[in-house]
């Protein structure tokens, strides 16, 4: 499975998530989107990722789903020997 993701850095917000099954499809609609916010002057970050499901992707690619606070205080919940 397909994950694209449009994600406003400055903000910290996802924008756009859409899954897709046809990576094909994905590429296609990656570039679209990517050649619209170009066009409209708008820098945001735009990410193609694949993945079994999306609970793999929220775990991997936490930050495009949490905020600081969030991210800080699982972070605080960790065990010691995972923090470095």
């Amino acid at each position: 499975m397909m994950f694209l993701m449009e994600y406003n850095r400055p903000t910290g917000k996802l924008v756009t998530f859409r899954r897709f099954d046809d990576a094909s499809l994905a590429r296609r609609e990656q570039f679209a989107l990517e050649m619209d916010l170009h066009h409209k002057g708008i820098a945001h970050e735009v990410v193609l990722l694949e993945a079994e499901n999306e609970a793999a992707i929220r775990k991997t690619h936490r930050r495009y789903f949490e905020d600081l606070e969030q991210l800080l205080h699982s972070i605080a919940e960790m065990p010691k020997e995972h923090v470095s």
